[in-house]
């Protein structure tokens, strides 16, 4: 078994590899560096063929995110897994921080690095910063971003921190923790699998952190933008999968009435501003979770069978919608009982 294997799953981002793979080449001297085609229609299979020390693995289809990393990662036996978005510019060092991190914190089941936005490199990126964390009703924030707003990066977050969840952008995982709490949910297809691995693998009893030490650039939207409805979509319903896998008992029913109430805010907010496409993404979201929540109640029933622990420290109490946007707080460091 090898230690480590950085994993870029990629899907018509030839010109992403072209400008991103060269670097990971170069920096991941430690690694076995794979990438995984979910049947691209570009170039992309000729250009990971120009480079001779990556080994390919071609998917017969477009299986998402969640399934693509999947079938993926079954045909690569090593301790570590990285998972690697190809917008993703490393830097030198930028793995053997965490892989130093990992094997002296063995309760340590995933990692993320300090993820900064490419096209701004003083700032925090949007899918990570220095670290996730969800609020009571489901909402995730990073340090270093709530909601759209992005703090620049000062150094105020560079201690490693226990987080919630670790950006699936760049994922360090041991291969065992993934399988364990059975790899990313192939029903979401894209859009919030990583944190609901991350959710399933801190009920097992790990712990997950940020190591700010190593640090990635990340273009972010290469898929689909922040405004695509159908990104909003896979977001609200997968948001909603995600609470009815993984919520207590004693707080499921309470907190998705709430998440009921809140997603029609949402959506109304949404046809006030003349978005109508997103409007009406929430409403299919909704849907669509009610339509799958019978089929996935053996899913809950089994997760929570494996659960050891609910009470889960970075999960936090409070709404980070009220903070947000009643209170004024625009920057993690001002959040109450964060």
């Amino acid at each position: 078994m090898n230690r480590i294997a950085v994993v870029i799953l990629n899907y018509n981002g030839a010109q992403m590899l072209r400008d991103f793979l060269p670097l990971v080449v170069e920096y991941t001297p430690e690694a076995d560096i794979y990438v995984a085609d979910n049947a691209s229609t570009d170039d992309s299979v000729s250009v990971i063929r120009q480079f001779s020390s990556v080994h390919m693995i071609e998917l017969d289809r477009n299986y998402g995110f969640a399934g693509g990393y999947n079938k993926a990662l079954k045909q690569v036996d090593s301790e570590y897994y990285l998972l690697l978005n190809s917008d993703v510019e490393v830097t030198s060092g930028w793995l053997s921080s965490m892989l130093l991190f990992m094997d002296s914190n063995p309760v340590t089941v995933a990692c993320q690095p300090k993820i900064l936005d490419y096209k701004c490199k003083s700032d925090f990126e949007y899918a990570g910063a220095s670290g996730g964390f969800i609020d009571k009703y489901g909402y995730p924030y990073c340090r270093g971003r709530l909601f759209d707003t992005l703090e620049t990066d000062n150094g105020q977050y560079d201690t490693p921190c226990s987080v919630f969840w670790a950006s699936g952008a760049a994922l360090m995982v041991r291969s065992a923790a993934y399988w364990n709490a059975g790899g990313l949910d192939e029903q979401f297809f894209a859009h919030m699998e990583e944190i609901d691995l991350c959710w399933r693998m801190l009920a097992r009893g790990g712990e997950i952190y940020v190591v700010p030490q190593s640090v990635v650039y990340h273009v972010g939207g290469a898929t689909l933008s922040k405004s695509n409805p159908r990104k909003t979509f896979l977001n609200f319903r997968n948001n909603l999968l995600m609470l009815y896998k993984n919520l207590p008992d004693d707080e499921l029913r309470s907190v998705m009435r709430v998440r009921s109430l809140l997603d029609y805010v949402a959506a109304f907010k949404f046809l006030l501003s003349g978005e109508w496409g997103n409007f009406k993404a929430v409403l299919s979201a909704r849907r669509e979770y009610k339509g799958m929540r019978k089929g996935y109640a053996t899913v809950r029933e089994e997760n929570m069978a494996a659960t050891v622990s609910c009470n889960i420290a970075t999960r936090a109490a409070f709404s980070i919608l009220w903070q947000y946007y009643v209170k004024g707080k625009k920057k993690f460091s001002q959040l109450e009982n964060k």
